[in-house]
């Protein structure tokens, strides 16, 4: 009978249709919240060699929960698997924190407010004074290393009107936190400038995203594909390009957005990597080195490293272009700009640093 049925599966699963039979996607997508710890385990019931390899102080995993795992995606031990797949809007189960900064955890990660276009591209008034420029001294710029005219470096805004409560008297919602020209883009043009004083050469493209998808007549959710263009024009015009650099603005409270480092108020910065492309572990490792040293240069400034999937994320953020395609969350709704130019100054300070020891690397 055993043989009967092996026989009967076989043929079933060889002659169904396509649509239907079990594919590696499937697969991967039962397989991917089990611990890896289990599969060692699995192993090692054919190859006593891989028990060994088993860590002494992990239990031995329970069958059961394993296939009600399998079966439902539901983790008994993690109630954001159930209750993602049940409340409205908590389906952020899925993001992962990678590197938690200070104070970061799953009730604070970044909020991404998502108002109707007709009130993104409202006229708002704005209050602004511009806070003074990064000081750009000759003292020991001879002995400086530069790209040479070069531009390596290409900057955007994918949710190019992101603005931020203190300049903008009238608004006190967070969703309302939209503005044609005081708006993420200011701190990008800041980061620029502070790459620039580094040697590195660097490009920033001030395309307004928002007005692409009202004359396309999209959807907000399909602003990624807006400035996917962006970002290839931008790397097949220009060979040089290396990095990429996606700014943006968290909706989370100042309170969460804000640290002081010497007395002086900084935005806080996250590193944000979609997780559904293939090699998205490279844009991943770039990200944690470069929270690793912005903590040990400016502690407390990173919120951390998450990775983004699954339903209600992009999940890619066009970092599939390029394995050294980052997106930054700059600060929140309730910073102003002289705590945000402070952060673009403090995070273009230690780019500069990673750059310049990659391309030493590189050299040899």
């Amino acid at each position: 009978m055993c043989a009967a049925i092996i026989f009967i599966l076989v043929g079933l699963l060889t002659t169904i249709s396509p649509a239907y039979k079990l594919s590696s996607n499937t697969i991967t997508n039962w397989t991917s919240d089990l611990n890896s710890t289990t599969f060692l385990y699995m192993l090692g019931m054919e190859n006593r060699a891989f028990r060994e390899a088993y860590p002494e102080n992990k239990e031995l995993p329970d069958i059961g929960n394993l296939l009600f795992e399998m079966t439902t995606s539901i983790r008994p031990s993690d109630t954001r698997s159930l209750l993602g797949q049940e409340l409205p809007g908590f389906s952020t189960f899925q993001n992962e924190i990678i590197v938690a900064g200070k104070g970061t955890d799953y009730t604070n990660l970044p909020v991404e407010s998502a108002p109707p276009l007709e009130d993104i591209l409202e006229d708002r008034k704005a209050v602004v004074e511009e806070p003074k420029k990064q000081k750009d001294t000759e003292e020991g710029k001879e002995n400086q290393p530069n790209t040479n005219g070069r531009d390596v470096v290409f900057i955007y805004n994918t949710h190019s009107r992101e603005s931020f409560l203190p300049h903008l008297p009238d608004a006190d919602n967070p969703d309302e936190a939209q503005h044609g020209e005081v708006n993420i883009g200011k701190v990008s043009e800041r980061f620029a400038e502070a790459l620039e004083t580094q040697g590195i050469g660097t490009k920033v493209d001030q395309t307004d995203i928002m007005h692409i998808l009202n004359e396309k007549n999209w959807e907000y959710y399909q602003s990624y594909k807006a400035s996917r263009n962006v970002v290839q024009e931008a790397f097949a015009g220009n060979d040089d390009l290396q990095y990429a650099f996606d700014l943006h603005r968290d909706a989370s409270p100042k309170n969460e957005t804000t640290t002081k480092i010497n007395g002086k108020g900084y935005a806080r910065v996250m590193f944000v990597v979609g997780a559904e492309y293939e090699g998205y572990e490279r844009n991943l490792k770039i990200a944690n080195k470069m929270h690793e040293l912005i903590e040990k240069k400016y502690p407390g400034l990173s919120r951390g490293v998450i990775t983004k999937k699954g339903a209600g994320s992009n999940g890619v953020y066009n970092q599939d272009l390029s394995p050294n395609a980052m997106l930054i969350e700059f600060g929140g709704v309730g910073n102003n700009l002289d705590e945000l130019y402070r952060s673009a100054d403090a995070v273009a300070e230690v780019f500069s640093e990673y750059y310049w020891d990659a391309e030493k690397v590189n050299a040899s």
